[in-house]
């Protein structure tokens, strides 16, 4: 390629301040360089997300990545992930806290979230999403360039042999190729425009054959180059730097991309202006800076007096958990008021940074030890409880039921008073005492059971019932959903059956199947049917234990649903680009309807729950 000289970008003399505008041409040349290369992006306005949840950090990465460009959103994501490692430690560090505050030991200590799995994964989205697109904006960056110069070679090889009447048309055909050219990497983008403009003013300078053409192209260069110096000067004169200075980047991009040289008496007075405009505005855009700098510099006494105030925050007054409590939101008012006042020159950032470490130190040494205190607490408590189940194992297997019913009672009463105990043995000492206080209550509701004279009479008050039952049915074929829930009404209004004869309930249960199943009714309905007559089975033989059971089922089931849609979401996210009717993404959706459905059946099986809890 031939060497071309220092000044080609334009063929004029120095003018005065020439060195200033020298630095200004080069800042705004190395932009339209970045810009260049990067293509035109979608220009996203920057959000708060500080005063965002973890939940709507994920929510509006999610939206990132899904509804935008990635090469548009790197300063948003890049901003969400310092929010949300901010958040998500401080919650971390609450969690291991109060983990080896209840007696947990360090390298025991383990948290999951599923809000950071599914960060994790839209991140990992955004990773692969991000490398591809640079993977193919590398290779078309090169093709691109192999193009231009392919142009250069051409364009001086027209210039060099200068002769043949369709010269002018062959240049304005290498023009044109040169313009439908994309983007370029931006290393070479200053070198390669500088030698193309060379070549396209030396193909004018020799052109003597289209003198009228050469001319004609001159004028409307000029106008069109006359045109972005107004805008320059105007733009000189906007009150916003920043605005003023993307526009000229634009101005630039246009100057150097789309139009051609001028006739060489102009050259000097247009690129005079066009330049004098452009060191008025890198002027004002670094004053603008050094406003920004000056207030940063303010900052450094607002932050060190936050600082002084934690430092100064006294903690011996504080001789409960409530008051401590109250303290730590105080301290974390000031650590956000702290965070809130901005950034400081970062000459001084470290200083500062390690002045607030020190003064927060001390107010969580002082919390420390007051929750060290209250371990030893929790282990009295613990000492407390574990002789409650002893008590407890040993009067399981009483049959001195009135007097031993009354101190059960108590001591699950004194169970409920005493406090909280070290984490690690919670679990395991709740469950000792549950077993031996339902071991005694079983035997206690086994015993009510025997004799019972009216048990009897609901024995044969079913019986009856379940006879009329299966005749109806086997005279109407069907019965309608009110007649139904009225015979399962009826049935559990009877009461409780002695424990011996439970198979009539299991009858009934059949019955009620069979004819819910042959009757017409929505399937929803028929699975609440169904299980309200379960549920009810439960109320009316007081078996609290299966009622709870039950409880927790719903609840797993529903749980279990939740994370199958939530899955089944986020996997559409992975194949969000294929069309509507593609039949993966048809099954995926049609999963998703099946397991909300579902979800929908548990809810309601859950609100049956709580009506009962009410009643």
């Amino acid at each position: 390629m031939e060497e071309v000289p220092v000044n080609a970008t334009e063929d004029a003399k120095a003018p005065a301040n020439f060195e200033q505008q020298e630095k200004a041409i080069t800042e705004i040349e190395d932009k339209v360089a970045e810009i260049s290369e990067e293509g035109t992006r979608e220009t996203l306005e920057m959000v708060d997300y500080s005063q965002f949840s973890l939940e709507a950090l994920v929510e509006a990465l999610s939206a990132l990545v899904k509804e935008h460009p990635v090469q548009s959103i790197s300063a948003h994501v890049n901003k969400i992930k310092s929010t949300f490692n901010v958040q998500f430690g401080s919650l971390l560090k609450k969690e291991k806290e109060a983990f080896l505050e209840a007696g947990g030991n360090v390298v025991d200590f383990q948290y999951k979230n599923p809000i950071k799995v599914t960060y994790n994964s839209i991140l990992y989205d955004y990773k692969i999403k991000r490398n591809e697109f640079f993977e193919n904006q590398q290779k078309e960056l090169q093709a691109n360039l192999a193009v231009k110069l392919e142009v250069i070679e051409a364009l001086k090889h027209l210039v060099d042999t200068a002769h043949g009447s369709e010269m002018y048309k062959h240049f304005k055909e290498l023009q044109d190729r040169w313009q439908a050219a994309g983007a370029i990497p931006r290393t070479k983008y200053k070198d390669v425009w500088r030698t193309y403009h060379h070549h396209v003013e030396r193909f004018y300078d020799l052109l003597h054959l289209s003198n009228d053409l050469r001319d004609l192209d001159f004028k409307h260069n000029l106008e069109e180059k006359l045109k972005l110096v107004d805008k320059a000067e105007a733009l000189a004169e906007m009150g916003d730097v920043n605005k003023a200075f993307k526009g000229l980047q634009e101005l630039h991009k246009l100057w150097k991309e789309e139009i051609g040289p001028v006739a060489r008496e102009h050259r000097e007075s247009v690129w005079n202006r066009f330049s004098a405009a452009t060191k008025k505005i890198h002027d004002k855009r670094h004053l603008h800076f050094k406003d920004i700098k000056s207030s940063l510099e303010a900052n450094i006494p607002k932050k060190l007096s936050v600082i002084a105030e934690i430092d100064a925050y006294d903690t011996t007054g504080n001789k409960s958990r409530s008051a401590w409590q109250k303290s730590i939101q105080e301290v974390q008012a000031l650590r956000e008021k702290f965070f809130a006042i901005g950034q400081v020159p970062r000459a001084k950032n470290d200083e500062i940074w390690e002045k607030f470490k020190v003064a927060t130190k001390k107010f969580n040494s002082a919390k420390n030890r007051f929750f060290k205190d209250i371990k030893k607490e929790q282990l009295d408590n613990l000492n407390k409880k574990r002789a409650l189940v002893e008590q407890a194992a040993s009067l399981k297997d009483s049959e001195d039921w009135d007097s031993t019913t009354e101190c059960m009672k108590k001591i699950q009463a004194d169970w409920k008073k005493i406090g909280h105990v070290p984490r690690k043995f919670s679990d395991k000492l709740w469950k000792e005492f549950k077993e031996a206080c339902n071991y005694y209550f079983d035997r206690l509701h086994k015993e009510q059971d025997k004799g019972n004279a009216e048990q009897f009479e609901v024995l044969q008050d079913k019986k009856a019932l379940l006879k009329e039952i299966k005749q109806v049915f086997d005279d109407q074929k069907e019965l309608a959903e009110d007649q139904l829930k009225g015979y399962i009404q009826q049935w559990n209004e009877l009461g409780a059956l002695p424990s011996g004869m439970r198979h009539v309930d299991v009858k009934f249960n059949k019955l009620i199947d069979k004819i819910a199943a042959l009757s017409s009714f929505d399937k929803k309905k028929l699975e609440m049917i169904k299980f309200q007559n379960l549920v009810g089975s439960y109320v009316a033989q007081k078996n609290y234990r299966k009622l709870d059971s039950e409880k927790l089922f719903v609840r797993k089931k529903m749980d279990e649903s939740i994370k199958e849609i939530q899955q089944l979401e986020n996997n559409i996210g992975f194949i969000s680009n294929v069309s509507d009717d593609n039949p993966l993404l048809e099954n995926v959706r049609s999963q998703i309807a099946i397991c909300k459905e579902r979800l929908s059946l548990w809810k309601s099986k859950i609100d049956y729950l709580k009506r009962l809890e009410i009643s």
